[in-house]
């Protein structure tokens, strides 16, 4: 579990670096609206990644343990992304659906480049 959680670091730590590129967006660009759904996709997308992987590690305890295994959370992932939506239609004047949906991703995308990058960096260590 170690590596599990030096992977959800390493991911919680791009996300961050892409959040502060978002903020010198909404800071220095015209496209204030763009950035600001960016930012709240991702904020709610890393709270999801968060919440994912306090779930994961529950349920590897539990099926170590041979107890009864509990859901992921799948509910609970599909209201926040309908709190997003929610948020985004009430001030439609400071965020857009698009960049919104684009920023709910943002975790998966990283997560599956983070997996390219690392497996690169193995088979190139081993050949």
């Amino acid at each position: 579990m170690e590596t599990f959680q030096l992977m959800f670091l390493r991911h919680v730590k791009y996300i961050l670096y892409l959040l502060a590129i978002y903020t010198l967006g909404v800071g220095f660009t015209p496209y204030k609206t763009v950035f600001l759904s960016l930012i709240l996709g991702t904020v709610i997308s890393l709270f999801m990644l968060w919440n994912l992987t306090r779930k994961i590690e529950k349920f590897g305890q539990a099926v170590a343990a041979r107890k009864k295994v509990r859901t992921l959370g799948t509910l609970s992932r599909l209201a926040l992304a309908a709190l997003a939506a929610v948020i985004v239609l009430t001030y439609p004047q400071h965020f857009a659906l698009v960049p919104t949906v684009v920023g709910l991703m943002t975790s998966y995308i990283v997560i599956i480049i983070d997996f390219l990058f690392q497996k690169w960096k193995k088979d190139k260590l081993h050949t």
